[in-house]
């Protein structure tokens, strides 16, 4: 019964490699098949809103995604401008970064601490800081050199969305399978919504911020705060480090120390107190398992991996939440709020 059992976990294990030997090898296709999903999920609620108010199939699918078109290009646009005029200056702030590190090995020698400048610029490469900001839009954008296969993907899941249900409910005569899968989708339905929500506020919040201040570049700042906002706990404290080194040598050490204080109060009021109470604490995940299924689907799916890791996990969780035999799975993923 013993060597059963131990023979049941090796074949489990050994599926799941081979599934991500698959994965990893089909990654040019999957990647933006999951965009293509994700997008269609955001969209979906608007164009069942429109489909309620008795618009025609295709004027509500046409509405939802010229507006998506229009502001994805306005996006995209802005977001181009602002990564080439920083991209042009980045030697410039690398050279001021550069003299507050001779700075503060001069203060810190006053307190008698000798550090040498070569082993500050070996643990903060300032331009390496400052570019990793602008490469992961860049990364982002790249993958939408396929937006039209991604676009038409969309059109057709927007278009499907309506008689999938029905086809589930018809599948499944006795309608146990169904309800399952209906609860299934229904909660990651309401997250993805919720959290792309709370993700635009974020964004729109530091990007007034920033232009008060007067920090260069906010809107790009904004951006990168509403994709890293889909990253709980570190992803907050990763989109502020460029704002911050960019106010640092542009406006000084108040203006940076005020930056930071901003990134810090979005993460603990958004991140500690509003999307708790808002999608429920059951979804909440470890601060280890966030930082472990950033490595595990940047390796994986690469950039959008990176972008996509804690829907992904999240969708994972619902699903082996949902199965008493693959519960407690789910629990060791949680934060361990309800324990």
């Amino acid at each position: 019964m013993k060597d059963a059992k131990v023979g049941y976990y090796l074949v489990v294990m050994a599926s799941i490699i081979i599934i991500l030997a698959g994965i990893k090898s089909a990654v040019t296709v999957l990647v933006p098949f999951l965009l293509s999903l994700f997008i269609a999920i955001i969209l979906s609620p608007m164009y069942q809103f429109l489909k309620r108010k008795h618009f025609p199939d295709f004027l509500a699918l046409s509405v939802v995604i010229l507006g998506f078109v229009v502001f994805l290009g306005l996006i995209a646009s802005l977001i181009g401008t602002s990564i080439q005029d920083f991209s042009s200056n980045i030697d410039n702030y690398s050279e001021k970064l550069n003299a507050y590190y001779v700075s503060l090995s001069l203060y810190l020698q006053d307190f008698g601490l000798d550090i040498q400048l070569d082993e500050i610029y070996t643990l903060f490469n300032s331009k390496q800081i400052m570019l990793y900001a602008s490469s992961f839009v860049k990364g982002i954008s790249s993958v939408f050199t396929n937006g039209f296969v991604i676009l038409l993907t969309v059109i057709f899941m927007l278009m499907e969305s309506t008689t999938f249900s029905k086809k589930i409910d018809f599948a499944d005569k006795d309608k146990a399978t169904s309800v399952h899968i209906h609860r299934i989708l229904d909660k990651i339905k309401e997250y993805m919504m919720i959290k792309a929500l709370i993700s635009f506020a974020t964004g729109v919040v530091v990007w007034i911020a920033l232009k008060v201040i007067g920090t260069d570049y906010a809107f790009l700042w904004a951006v990168l705060a509403f994709l890293f906002n889909f990253i709980p706990n570190i992803g907050s404290i990763l989109a502020a480090i460029p704002a911050v080194l960019i106010t640092l040598v542009q406006l000084g050490g108040m203006n940076a120390f005020m930056v930071a204080t901003l990134y810090i109060a979005i993460n603990v009021i958004i991140g500690s107190i509003i999307e708790p109470k808002v999608m429920g604490k059951g979804l909440g995940l470890s601060t280890l398992v966030v930082f472990l299924s950033l490595l595990f689907w940047g390796w994986l799916l690469g950039m959008v991996g990176m972008l996509l890791s804690i829907p992904l996990t999240i969708m994972a969780k619902i699903v082996l939440d949902d199965n008493k035999n693959t519960r407690w799975v789910s629990v060791l993923l949680g934060s361990g709020v309800k324990l």
